[in-house]
């Protein structure tokens, strides 16, 4: 709950306390009588148990939830915070090296991993503030090129904008030398159809994409997983100054470590976008809404989770 609780004996419940505390009250079996002290203490804790219970088997980040008092312009609201920063790990996905064949077992193929890396992309933003080559080479084309794609338009940009004369020009600068630096299973066109994958694999793949469409579906109800950036600024104290980046990404650092460090440098001083999701409760079954969704996210998270630890590299295509 939002430290701005009050505490003190005999205060009067808070508006958040009052909304969730209405959702508590449902699974009371008879009625019984609470000091404030009390109602708010059980609120808390069946409240805190029960998102520990949706949210502690997921490993791939660090997830808490806070919920917002509100005021007389605002109601409560409930956001998913992310506190983990920096690259997603991908496992097996990104095994491509001689050193992995050595240390780690062997390397899937190239179209598995594409396939892979490829469901990552489509779905994780889902349930993450998380962004992917796209995303980071949108930054980078704002933040070199003024916005350019094309070699030559960012070359003139580089000179004119920039100062760098054509004779110390780096051509790793380049649009075309940036998208050249990508492994080959960060490219899409080099993922294998499902039929040529592994049945573990395959299984893998269809769940995760089946848990993305199921929370998709799911955005006209209460949405856990929902991000509006003008929301987060009325509730969260300081949060308009933050970076618009998002917290992690699925961008590898090592062939990306210069365009990572540069558009990430701004965060680095202040904070990421780290909010993966805030619902204002509006309504008066808001709260009962708001965990279905936060099951749905959870659910597309577990899913990413066992496909990245699933490491099918010893199966064989059936």
């Amino acid at each position: 709950m939002s430290i701005d609780v009050p505490a003190s004996f005999d205060t009067a419940l808070a508006a958040h306390h009052k909304a969730i505390g209405r959702w508590v009250a449902s699974f009371e079996s008879s009625p019984a009588r609470y000091s404030r002290q009390e109602a708010r203490s059980r609120i808390e804790r069946v409240f805190n148990s029960a998102v520990l219970q949706i949210l502690s088997p997921i490993e791939i980040a660090d997830l808490r939830v806070v919920a917002f008092i509100g005021d007389d312009d605002l109601p409560p609201a409930i956001a998913i915070i992310c506190d983990s920063i920096g690259q997603v790990d991908l496992g097996w996905i990104e095994k491509d090296n001689v050193l992995s064949n050595t240390l780690f077992g062997n390397v899937a193929p190239l179209g598995w991993r594409a396939a892979a890396y490829k469901a990552l992309t489509d779905t994780l933003s889902s349930a993450l503030p998380v962004f992917d080559y796209d995303g980071l080479f949108e930054e980078i084309s704002a933040y070199y090129w003024e916005g350019e794609t094309d070699d030559e338009s960012a070359r003139r940009c580089l000179i004119d904008y920039h100062g760098d004369g054509s004779e110390e020009f780096d051509a790793e600068m380049l649009p075309s030398a940036m998208n050249a630096r990508r492994p080959d299973w960060m490219i899409a066109a080099h993922a294998d159809p499902l039929k040529r994958l592994p049945v573990e694999l395959r299984a893998a793949l269809t769940g995760l994409r089946a848990a993305h469409r199921a929370l998709k579906a799911n955005e006209p109800a209460a949405r856990a997983w929902h991000f509006n950036f003008e929301a987060a600024t009325n509730y969260i104290l300081g949060f308009e100054d933050c970076s618009h980046l998002p917290a992690m990404t699925l961008v590898p650092f090592e062939p990306f470590a210069r365009e990572i460090d540069d558009v990430a440098r701004h965060g680095m001083e202040t904070s990421f976008m780290d909010v993966a999701g805030l619902c204002p409760l509006i309504e008066g079954c808001e709260v009962e809404a708001w965990f279905a969704s936060l099951k749905l996210g959870a659910d597309v998270l577990l899913a990413a989770q066992h496909l990245i630890n699933l490491d099918p590299a010893n199966a064989r295509p059936q």
